[in-house]
C-alpha cells in the first residue's frame, strides 16, 4: 500500500489491503452517513463505533456540559427499548458497551463475538437515532453526573489536569472541563440537551467504525437498515459533514499558575504549554519526546526524579492534540515540602533536551518502546476500531502500523531537539494541588 491513504470526502468507495493482511474499507452513503471497516484474519471478535464529530468544544454558554450529558442519557432508553433492555442485550452475551465524551467527538462502543453483531448494530444505532431523553431520566442523570463531578474533584490528579488546561488553553473552549461543572450541570435543561440532540445527531454528521472479524458490505446494510428502522430517513442527499478546520488559535502569551490548596498528603505538580496540532507532520517527533521524558520507566524524569533522589512515585510526560490546538506537559507526585523542588526538575529537563537533544542510545530505545506498544495494542480490536474513527475524523488520512513504524524511524535527535526547543519558547504554566500555599 502507498506510505498513507488519504480519506478524502469525496471519494465514495475505498478499499485497500493494510499491514498484516487486513483489508480496510469506506463507504460514503448518500445521506452523508460515513461507515468504516477492518476486516482482520483470524479474528473472532468486533468492535463497533458510532462516532459524532462533536464534542465540549462546540457547546455554547447555555449548553455547557450538554455533549457528556447527552451522552449519558442515550443509554436510558429509546421507543422501543428501556435502559434495561439495552443492559441486557449485552449483558446477555458476554459484551461490552460503553461511551465516550472527548472535546472534539463522541463515541458509543461495543465489543461483542462475531456471532452477535447485529444485535450490537441495532442497539446502537438505536440509541443513537431514536433517544427518548425521558424526562423523569433527565433528572435521575443530573445527579449520576453531579456525582461523577463530584468524584473527579477529589482525584487531586484529575483537578491538576483540568486546571493546566484551562491555563495553557485559556479561553478557549478547549481548555474547559468535558463534563462541564456542578453549577452549570444544575442550571442545565432539557431542551437546550434535546437541541443539541436534534442539532448533531444526523446522517451526515455520523461516522460508524468495525473492525475485527466481519464483511464490510454486511456492515454497511445491517447499519443502514438499523438506522432507517429506528426512524431516521436516509433518502436525501447530503455532503458529509466537514473536518474541523486546522489553523492554528491564539493561546495565552504568558505563564500563568494556580495553587489549589488541599489537606492531602501528598502534591501534584503539573506544568505544561502549547503543543502540537493533530495534523502536525512532526507528531511523530512529540511521540518521541514524550515517551524518552516520561513514558516509561527507563525515561528521563523517571530516572532523575523517581529513581535517583525518591521524589516522587508516579511522573510522566503527556500530550494532547486537537484540531487547531495542543499541549504538553509534565506531571508528578510528591510532598508538598518537595512540590517547588520537583517542579523545577521536571522544567530542567525539557530544558536540557532543548540544550543537547536525547542521544542516539535513547533515540533508539525510545522508539524500540513505542513500537512494541504499537504492536501490542493492535492486538486488539478496540484499539484499531478506534484508529478508523479518529482517522476519519481527525486526521484525514489512514496510516497502518508499517507506516508509523517508518515515520518513527525517521525522527532524528536533531527533530527532538528542534521540537523541544519550539517548546521551552512557549510560556509555560504550572498548577499544584495539594498542601501547598505558595
Amino acid at each position: 500500500m502507498s506510505p498513507a491513504i488519504e480519506l478524502d470526502l469525496q471519494t465514495p468507495e475505498l478499499s485497500f489491503l493494510s499491514s498484516g493482511g487486513a483489508r480496510v474499507a469506506r463507504t460514503i452513503h448518500p445521506s452523508g452517513l460515513r461507515i468504516l471497516t477492518e476486516e482482520v484474519p483470524g479474528a473472532h471478535s468486533t468492535s463497533l463505533g458510532f462516532w459524532i464529530a462533536v464534542g465540549s468544544r462546540d457547546e455554547d454558554d447555555v449548553a455547557y456540559g450538554s455533549t457528556h450529558f447527552l451522552e449519558h442519557l442515550l443509554f436510558k432508553g429509546t421507543s422501543t427499548r428501556s435502559a434495561l433492555d439495552i443492559a441486557i442485550a449485552f449483558d446477555s452475551v458476554g459484551g461490552e458497551h460503553n461511551a465516550l465524551t472527548a472535546k472534539e467527538h463522541t463515541c458509543y462502543y461495543a465489543k461483542v463475538q462475531d456471532s452477535d453483531v447485529n444485535m450490537a448494530i441495532d442497539v446502537l444505532a438505536d440509541m443513537i437515532a431514536d433517544s427518548v431523553i425521558d424526562p423523569h431520566e433527565f433528572e435521575v442523570e443530573r445527579q449520576v453526573i453531579l456525582e461523577e463531578l463530584a468524584m473527579a474533584d477529589d482525584d487531586p490528579s484529575d483537578v491538576a489536569h483540568e486546571r493546566i488546561a484551562e491555563l495553557v488553553l485559556g479561553e478557549h473552549a478547549l481548555g474547559r472541563p468535558i463534563g462541564g461543572n456542578p453549577e452549570t450541570i444544575k442550571a442545565s435543561e432539557r431542551s437546550s440537551v434535546v437541541a443539541h440532540y436534534e442539532t448533531y445527531y444526523r446522517p451526515h454528521e455520523l461516522v460508524v467504525t468495525a473492525a475485527g472479524a466481519l464483511k464490510h458490505a454486511d456492515i454497511v446494510t445491517r447499519v443502514l437498515a438499523a438506522l432507517e428502522r429506528s426512524g431516521w430517513d436516509l433518502s436525501g442527499a447530503t455532503e458529509p459533514a466537514a473536518r474541523r478546520p486546522v489553523e492554528g488559535v491564539a493561546l495565552p502569551e504568558t505563564p500563568r499558575s494556580r495553587v489549589i490548596t488541599r489537606p492531602l498528603e501528598q502534591a501534584v505538580v503539573a506544568l505544561a504549554l502549547p503543543g502540537l496540532r493533530a495534523t502536525d507532520e512532526r507528531r511523530h517527533v512529540m511521540s518521541v519526546l514524550t515517551s524518552c521524558l516520561g513514558g516509561g520507566m527507563s525515561s528521563r524524569l523517571f530516572q532523575e526524579i523517581r529513581e535517583k533522589r525518591g521524589l516522587a512515585y508516579s511522573v510522566y510526560a503527556f500530550a494532547s492534540s486537537y484540531a487547531d490546538a495542543g499541549m504538553f506537559g509534565m506531571a508528578a507526585g510528591t510532598s508538598p515540602g518537595n512540590a517547588k523542588l520537583v517542579a523545577e526538575l521536571l522544567r530542567d529537563e525539557l530544558v536540557a533536551v532543548a540544550d543537547k537533544s536525547i542521544t542516539e542510545d535513547e533515540r533508539l530505545r525510545t522508539i524500540g518502546n513505542l513500537s512494541g506498544s504499537s504492536a501490542l495494542a493492535l492486538e486488539s480490536m478496540e484499539t484499531r476500531m478506534m484508529r478508523l474513527g479518529r482517522s476519519e475524523l481527525t486526521t484525514g488520512e489512514y496510516v497502518d502500523r508499517e507506516e508509523g513504524l517508518a515515520r518513527l524511524g525517521r525522527v532524528t535527535t536533531e527533530d527532538v531537539q528542534s521540537l523541544a526547543l519550539d517548546l521551552v519558547k512557549s510560556p509555560m504554566s504550572a498548577v499544584v494541588v495539594g498542601a501547598v500555599k505558595d
